[in-house]
C-alpha cells in the first residue's frame, strides 16, 4: 500500500533549479492517511521510497543535460 501512495504522489514533488528536492511530505502523509495506510508504516516506508526516487530522478535529469 505504501508503494501505491508513492506512485500517486508524483503531483506532490518539490522542485527547484531543475532538481527534485522531494515530496510535499505533509500532503503525502495526508494521502496515506486517507488511503488507510497505518501511520507507523507511512513514516517508516515513505521517506525511504522518497529518497530513492529523488536520487533516481535527479540522476536521470543530470544524464539528460547537455555536457
Amino acid at each position: 500500500m505504501a508503494w501505491d501512495i508513492a506512485c500517486r504522489a508524483t503531483g506532490q514533488l518539490r522542485v527547484a533549479d531543475g532538481a527534485v528536492l522531494g515530496w510535499d511530505m505533509g500532503a503525502v502523509l495526508a494521502m496515506a492517511a486517507a488511503g488507510g495506510l497505518d501511520p507507523r508504516a507511512a513514516v517508516e516506508l515513505l521517506p525511504v521510497i522518497e529518497a530513492a526516487m529523488v536520487r533516481a530522478v535527479n540522476a536521470q535529469i543530470r544524464a539528460q543535460r547537455p555536457q
